[in-house]
C-alpha cells in the first residue's frame, strides 16, 4: 500500500509540474463566453429599445415604433420570467446535471432572441415583452447550472480566480452588446441585425457546449486521473450517492441570508445601471445612438478589467493572510459601498459636466467588480455540494429588485430628461447598496457549513494539497468547463443586455434603411 501511495503522490507531483492545456481550461473559457453571450442578449435591448422607438431611423425600410410606450414595461420584462425558475432550476440542475440545463439555456434564449424583429413587426409591443419573458424565464436555469459546474470543477486554491473569469463574461458581454447594438443600429441594416447577431452566437456556443462540456471531471471521458484525482481532493464533490438538499437548514442559515441580502442590493443597484445608463445618456446627456452605446459600454469594460485585479488579491489574502470570510466581507464592502458613493455624486451632475458624469459611472461600475470576490462566490464556500441551489434561491429573489428597478422610474413624478428623476434613481440605489452591504458585513461566513455534506474531509486535512499544487503551472480539463462557462455567460448576458440599445432603435421614427418596414402597431 505504502508503494502504491509513493507510485500516486509521484504521479501527482508529476502532474503539478506540467505545463500544459488542458480540458479543463477550456470548460471554463466556454463558461465565461456562456456568460458573455447570455449577457449580451440581457442587456443588448437596453440600447436598442432607444433605435426601436427612434422616429429618425437611419433607412426608411427598417421598422421602428415611436407610438410604442411600454419602453420600461420591455426593459424589465426579462426578469418577470427570470424570477420564476431559480429556485426550482438549482434543484433539477443538481437531480440531473448542469450540461443539458445549459444547453438548453442558451439554445432557447439564442431563438427568442433572433425571433424579436419578427415579433416586433408582427405583434408589437406585446410580442416583444413576450419574448423577453420567455428568455428570462429560461436564462433563470444559467447561474445555477454555471454555479453547479465550478463548485463541482474549480478547486478551493483557484475559486476567487476562476469564478471572477467565468462571472465577468457578464460584463464583458455587456462592454461587447452596448457598442455592437449601437453601431448595427444607426447602419443600413438596423436594429434588427443586432438580435440577428446574437442569435446566431448563442446557436453556435450551444453545439460547442454539448461536444465539449460535462457535469464534473468524473464524467468527462478524456480527463486524466492526475487531473480529476487533484480537482476532487479539493473539492470534495467527487461522484458519491446523491445528497438530500437541507432545505430548512438552508433558509435559516444566517451566513446563507447575508447572501441573499447583499444579492438583493447588488441586483438593485446593478440592473439600475445597466438598463437604465444608455436612457441617461441621451436623455440628459444628449448623446446620439452610436456615442451613447460606446460610452454607456465603457464602465463595463473598466469592470471587467478590475475584475481580473481583484480576484488574485482575493486569493493571495487568502492563502497568506486572512480567513475566507474576511476576505468576501472586504472586497463585497469595496464593490458596494464605493459605487454607493458614486451613485450619490451622479445624482447631482448635469448636462454641462458630461466628463465627470462618465468618470461617475466608470467608479459605480467599474469597482462593482470586486463583488465577484465577495458574496457572488460565497455560495461555494458555504456548500460546494448545494453551490447551484443556493445560487437558485439568492438569484431568484433577489431578482424581484431587477425588475422594480427600472419600473422605479415610472413611479417617480418626472420626466427622463429632468435631472430630479435621475438624482432620485441613483440616490435610491446607493441607499439599498449600503444597506446590504452592512448586513452581509455583520452576518456573512466563509465556512463550510455543517449541513454541506456528510463525511466531508476536514478543510485543514485539505489545505496542504491545496498550497503544493501551484494553480499557475499548469492547465487542465476544469479549465475547460470554465472556459465554456464564461461563453455561456457572455452569450447569455449578450442577449440579455442588446434590447437597451434595440428598443430605442425599434420606437425611432427615421430607420437606417427604407427597406427596413416601420411597424404601425400603436399601442
Amino acid at each position: 500500500m505504502t508503494v502504491v501511495a509513493t507510485d500516486a503522490e509521484n504521479q501527482l507531483e508529476e502532474f503539478k509540474t506540467k505545463r500544459w492545456l488542458g480540458l479543463r481550461h477550456i470548460q471554463f473559457f466556454l463558461q465565461f463566453l456562456a456568460c458573455m453571450i447570455a449577457y449580451g442578449v440581457r442587456t443588448n435591448m437596453s440600447v436598442g429599445i432607444i433605435a426601436m422607438m427612434s422616429d429618425e431611423p437611419p433607412n426608411s425600410d427598417i421598422p421602428t415604433y415611436p407610438q410604442w410606450t411600454e419602453k420600461e414595461t420591455i426593459l424589465s420584462a426579462f426578469f418577470w420570467g427570470y424570477v420564476i425558475p431559480q429556485i426550482g432550476a438549482g434543484a433539477l440542475v443538481k437531480k440531473f446535471g448542469p450540461k443539458w440545463f445549459l444547453a438548453g439555456t442558451m439554445f432557447i434564449n439564442s431563438l427568442f432572441t433572433l425571433l424579436i424583429p419578427v415579433m416586433a413587426s408582427g405583434v408589437g409591443e406585446g410580442g416583444v415583452i413576450a419574448c423577453r419573458v420567455i428568455q428570462g424565464l429560461n436564462q433563470g436555469f444559467l447561474f445555477p447550472s454555471v454555479h453547479t459546474l465550478l463548485g463541482k470543477w474549480t478547486p478551493l486554491a483557484e475559486r476567487s480566480k476562476v469564478a471572477s473569469f467565468v462571472y465577468t463574461g457578464g460584463p464583458l458581454g455587456t462592454v461587447i452588446a452596448l457598442p455592437i447594438t449601437g453601431v448595427i443600429a444607426e447602419s443600413s441594416v438596423g436594429w434588427p441585425t443586432a438580435f440577428y447577431v446574437y442569435g446566431g452566437l448563442g446557436i453556435a456556443w450551444t453545439v460547442l457546449w454539448v461536444l465539449v462540456g460535462a457535469d464534473s471531471p468524473a464524467k468527462h471521458g478524456r480527463i486524466s486521473e492526475e487531473e480529476r484525482r487533484y480537482i476532487e481532493g479539493t473539492t470534495s464533490t467527487e461522484e458519491k450517492e446523491e445528497l438530500p438538499t437541507p432545505w430548512k437548514s438552508i433558509l435559516t442559515s444566517t451566513p446563507f441570508l447575508a447572501i441573499l441580502i447583499a444579492h438583493c442590493g447588488q441586483n438593485w443597484g446593478f440592473w439600475t445601471l445597466l438598463t437604465e445608463i444608455p436612457s441617461y445618456m441621451s436623455g440628459i446627456m444628449k448623446y446620439k445612438i452610436s456615442d451613447n452605446s460606446l460610452l454607456s459600454a465603457l464602465p463595463y469594460f473598466v469592470l471587467w478589467i478590475l475584475s481580473f485585479i481583484f480576484s488574485p488579491i482575493a486569493d493571495y489574502l487568502i492563502a497568506h493572510y486572512l480567513s475566507i470570510g474576511a476576505v468576501r466581507k472586504i472586497f463585497n464592502t469595496i464593490g458596494i459601498v464605493i459605487p454607493a458613493i458614486a451613485l450619490v455624486a451622479l445624482g447631482f451632475v448635469d448636462s454641462a459636466q458630461r466628463d465627470l458624469a462618465l468618470d461617475l459611472l466608470v467608479v459605480a461600475v467599474g469597482f462593482n467588480a470586486a463583488v465577484f470576490s465577495g458574496f457572488n462566490v460565497n455560495h461555494i464556500d458555504l456548500s460546494p455540494n448545494h453551490a447551484g441551489i443556493l445560487m437558485g434561491i439568492t438569484n431568484s429573489l433577489s431578482n424581484v429588485f431587477s425588475i422594480i428597478a427600472p419600473l422605479i422610474i415610472k413611479v417617480i413624478p418626472y420626466e427622463q430628461t429632468d435631472p430630479i428623476l435621475w438624482r432620485y434613481v441613483f440616490c435610491i440605489a446607493a441607499a439599498i447598496y449600503v444597506v446590504s452591504s452592512v448586513f452581509y458585513d455583520i452576518f456573512a461566513s466563509g465556512e463550510v457549513q455543517p449541513w454541506n455534506t456528510e463525511g466531508e474531509t476536514d478543510e485543514l486535512e485539505k489545505e496542504p494539497q491545496e498550497k503544493s499544487f501551484s494553480p499557475f503551472k499548469w492547465f487542465g480539463l476544469r479549465h475547460i468547463q470554465f472556459f465554456m462557462h464564461f461563453l455561456a455567460c457572455m452569450i447569455a448576458y449578450g442577449i440579455r443586455t442588446n434590447m437597451s440599445v434595440g428598443i430605442i432603435a425599434m420606437m425611432s421614427k427615421d430607420p437606417p434603411n427604407p427597406d427596413v418596414p416601420v411597424s404601425t402597431h400603436n399601442r
